[in-house]
């Protein structure tokens, strides 16, 4: 029952900031009578969600066992606490995966189910729902998102010949399921360079999720994204969040604004360049739990020095581009081995004729 709740939770990732994506499940004598997940924009709640399918079918729920992928929160938001929710409706035990570190329920929620003579077990399928709500977890304990960089490339790292070539080194199912990844996280975010190279688009393409577009980030220091551009004209349909420096030009910042990309001022470095970490407290502040990083080199570059990559999803055709192409990362400036960045091999699969491999940052 447990793993069926997670399945639910999956399939709110990248819909749900900055709430996190849970999934519930109530079952009354062996038979699942009510699944729930957070819904799109965070609202309603998993176990809402689940209560309310239950009295559309005018079924009781007192006696009923609910599985619950994350602690049911106990403060009053936009909508009442889920564990009064669940009190309410009679259940006569609640199995939660995880306690909320949020310090607004954190071991609240599960105190006012026991409070109310409810059973309370914690701990099954713990591992599955820190995983999913990794980024959730991460907002909540560091202030900033999950940081997913996604690199596709040759067998060597180049991402472009020295001519600035790219399309395309990869094949379309690796391009199709870097869309799925998109899908999957609250937000995408690129380099200036990038925005002015590429003109690109930055939404969903696959059938049926072109709504689940999420949030353009564009780190741009000194606000010179193009009006024209296509991140530009698009802001109102979906949202285009550009990260500047105090020493933007206003004129550049106010003409961007006009179009409806919003602008968010983050301390600069004394090269000029954003300041990451700054960058990264600030969109945990707007609620982002995972941002998936598409930038060139330079912004991947920037992330990793700064131990802000958590995940990495590397795409590699069966090609080789040389020495004089263009890296996936750039310079890192470290002189021994033991200063690299280390990460650990989560799964690796086909995709047609190239591989996409998935590595986590070793803690």
């Amino acid at each position: 029952m447990m793993r069926a709740a997670l399945a639910l939770a999956r399939r709110s990732l990248g819909r749900t900031w900055p709430n996190p994506a849970v999934g519930c499940v109530i079952v009354h004598d062996g038979l699942v009578i009510a699944r729930g997940r957070t819904r799109d924009g965070g609202r309603p709640h998993a176990e809402a969600d689940a209560i309310a399918e239950a009295a559309k079918a005018g079924l009781s729920l007192r006696g009923a066992t609910a599985y619950v992928t994350l602690e049911p929160c106990a403060h009053h938001g936009r909508t009442p606490p889920c564990a009064d929710a669940l009190v309410n409706a009679g259940v006569a035990r609640v199995v939660s995966a995880l306690e909320d570190p949020d310090p607004r329920v954190k071991g609240q929620g599960h105190a006012r189910l026991k409070a109310a003579g409810i059973t309370v077990e914690v701990g099954d399928g713990a591992a599955d729902a820190a995983e999913i709500n990794a980024g959730f977890l991460r907002r909540v304990r560091e202030g900033r998102p999950l940081f997913h960089l996604k690199m596709a490339g040759s067998l060597d790292g180049r991402i472009a010949t020295a001519s600035g070539e790219s399309r395309w080194i990869t094949g379309a199912a690796a391009r199709q399921d870097g869309h799925r990844l998109r899908a999957i996280h609250d937000a995408i975010l690129i380099g200036a360079a990038t925005a002015a190279a590429d003109d690109p688009d930055l939404t969903c393409r696959l059938p049926g999720l072109a709504a689940y577009s999420p949030v353009r980030v564009v780190l741009d220091s000194q606000a010179r994204l193009s009006p024209a551009s296509k991140l530009a004209t698009s802001a109102r349909g979906t949202p285009v969040w550009l990260v500047c420096t105090p020493g933007a030009p206003a004129e550049r910042r106010e003409r961007l604004a006009a179009l409806g990309v919003e602008i968010l001022e983050v301390a600069g470095r004394p090269d000029g360049r954003i300041d990451v970490s700054a960058a990264a407290q600030v969109l945990g502040g707007r609620g982002l739990t995972r941002v998936l990083i598409e930038g060139g080199g330079q912004v991947a570059a920037s992330f990793l020095k700064a131990g802000l990559v958590d995940r990495i999803s590397s795409y590699r055709a069966g090609v080789i581009l040389g020495g004089d192409s263009r890296s996936a990362v750039g310079g890192l400036e470290f002189a021994r081995l033991g200063s690299a960045p280390r990460f650990r091999l989560v799964s690796a699969r086909q995709l047609q004729g190239d591989t996409l491999e998935t590595w986590q940052r070793e803690d």
